[in-house]
């Protein structure tokens, strides 16, 4: 569907609302407190710079969480409790558990509606900060859904968008054509015989991974979600920077960008790197994704297209660099156990679900990592033209795997123009 069709919308949405009114997901939750990990002040101004590197840390700013769910637009508001957060979804069965979740927790920072993301407008109000994962490819006119996202951004402003990646998804694909084909319906007694029929799967089928891996799978909603929806898409790279193109936006960056990099894991040193490092920056991202072969998601970052380039551009030419803040992401570790020969420690993002996106570091890398503080720039950590030199080849490689954001805020050199 094409043209924005307000019938058709309207009747897509009505079926997916119905399908999450009987089986709301995620799955229900009354406690935050176990996804309370990098909610302090230090988790939330790496997220910020993650956003926005060249704006000053701000907490008080204004979210959308498009397609709120049960929990999502909850979380945003205890996390973020000086910010505004509106959370908008078409399910009032999602809403009623949010609005559970925002009494338990006096989140006064919360205004819950039902609409639809594609009628986002109709608030009346341009945000900040728009947060739609997991919605776009459930409607029935993505673009109209990422246009509309489009006009509520304000000027500056960041969306975080995740859709679904074909290739990774290709065994739920042929599991939900199956379903088609035999009117299985998301009913306890359906559910309950696909479960049974799964568990005799081919052991080679391209399904069978996920069922190991996926908590999605462990319940009923989950199921439901991923094989008996009405309603599901997926976009390749290429196609994902179409539609933002198409829904008036540019890429900034993936919220993970080590899988997508020839520069990380085991692709930095395999046959093929140098000319995968021929390619433009898009290129190179999908022919990644080619060669990974089992990404399910694409997570990113996108600007309005008439915004600066700047907005989000981290160089390591000229000495720009030496006035970045670093900031360790949240879900960063350093482990110090089984190391390879001659690491200090190996870093891993706990975010990463590609086992060869590790970083071992010496003992003097561990040593530059330690004097990350979130206060002092890199030339301030490293002062002596030796240490700068070995530092700029490691701060790269730590924004490569996804260990650190910058603030580029206050830098105090000159500004390259482009990224390295």
């Amino acid at each position: 569907m094409t043209p924005f069709d307000d019938a058709g919308v309207d009747a897509i949405a009505d079926r997916v609302a119905a399908f999450y009114d009987r089986r709301p997901y995620p799955p229900p939750r009354d406690d935050l407190s176990e996804r309370a990990e990098g909610w302090g002040d230090d988790g939330r101004r790496a997220e910020a710079h993650l956003l926005w590197p060249s704006h000053a840390y701000r907490d008080d700013r204004s979210i959308l969480v498009a397609g709120c769910g049960t929990t999502q637009a909850a979380r945003y508001a205890l996390r973020w409790p000086r910010a505004d957060v509106v959370g908008i979804d078409v399910s009032g069965a999602s809403l009623q558990f949010s609005s559970k979740l925002k009494r338990k927790y006096g989140l006064a920072n919360l205004d819950l509606r039902r609409l639809s993301v594609e009628r986002a407008a109709e608030l009346g109000a341009r945000f900040e900060h728009v947060v739609c994962t997991g919605v776009l490819h459930h409607l029935a006119d993505p673009d109209a859904g990422l246009r509309s996202l489009c006009d509520v951004l304000a000027p500056g402003g960041a969306l975080h968008l995740m859709v679904y990646a074909p290739y990774g998804r290709v065994g739920i694909y042929m599991l939900q054509d199956y379903c088609r084909r035999l009117g299985i319906a998301a009913t306890s007694k359906e559910i309950a015989a696909l479960v049974a029929s799964l568990k005799t799967l081919p052991p080679d089928h391209p399904l069978v991974p996920l069922l190991r891996g996926a908590p999605d799978f462990r319940t009923e909603a989950g199921l439901a979600d991923a094989l008996l929806h009405p309603q599901d898409r997926s976009y390749s790279v290429p196609q994902l920077f179409d539609f933002f193109e198409r829904g008036g936006l540019r890429f900034g960056r993936w919220i993970r960008q080590a899988p997508y990099l020839a520069a990380c894991g085991s692709l930095a040193a395999f046959p093929h790197r140098p000319l995968l490092d021929c390619l433009g920056a898009a290129e190179q991202y999908a022919a990644v994704e080619l060669f990974r072969g089992t990404m399910v998601r694409h997570s990113a970052i996108a600007y309005r297209n008439d915004e600066p380039d700047d907005l989000s551009a981290i160089s390591f030419a000229g000495d720009a660099w030496l006035g970045y803040v670093p900031h360790r992401l949240p879900q960063t570790i350093s482990v110090r156990e089984r190391l390879p020969e001659g690491a200090a420690a190996v870093l891993i993002n706990q975010g990463h679900t590609y086992t060869d996106l590790y970083l071992p570091i010496d003992a003097w890398q561990a040593r530059l990592l330690a004097a990350i503080d979130g206060e002092r720039s890199i030339g301030q950590i490293a002062q002596s033209d030796e240490d700068r030199a070995a530092a700029r080849t490691f701060l790269q490689q730590l924004w490569w795997y996804d260990q650190v954001a910058f603030d580029t805020s206050g830098t105090e050199y000159p500004q390259p123009a482009g990224r390295q």
